[in-house]
């Protein structure tokens, strides 16, 4: 299991996430000694960077040619002590899964057919 790591929100309020345990080697020490790390940044302050990532992606798929009527976004992330929120390598070795989607476009709206004129039968007496 990864370390604690203990963020503040704005508002003040403690939020505790697992932090990434790195594989071995030298490991950057967070602040206090107890189980817990006290982050150095606010909850909010460590997603900035993920909230600029979504922002710029959104922007590029937006702006394009392909014009989706809907986009979503998904990232890992991981919170450290240290770096805050980074973007996190995913199972499948990705760090971003993009979906695009298009609705189909209604159908235009037909205009009113003229009326045939039919003629009346022409009756022989």
């Amino acid at each position: 299991m990864g370390r604690l790591v203990e963020f503040t929100t704005e508002d003040g309020i403690a939020v505790v996430v697992e932090s990434v345990e790195s594989g071995g080697g030298a490991r950057p020490v967070g602040r206090g000694d107890g189980p817990v790390a006290q982050a150095s940044r606010t909850f909010e302050g460590a997603l900035d960077g993920v909230r600029a990532a979504a922002q710029s992606a959104l922007r590029v798929f937006r702006d394009g040619t392909l014009r989706p009527d809907s986009v979503e976004l998904e990232f890992g992330v991981k919170l450290t002590a240290e770096a805050g929120a980074i973007i996190a390598k995913g199972a499948a070795e990705g760090q971003l899964v993009v979906r695009l989607g298009w609705s189909k476009q209604p159908a235009a709206a037909a205009e009113p057919a003229a009326e045939a004129s039919v003629p009346e039968p022409v009756s022989s007496s």
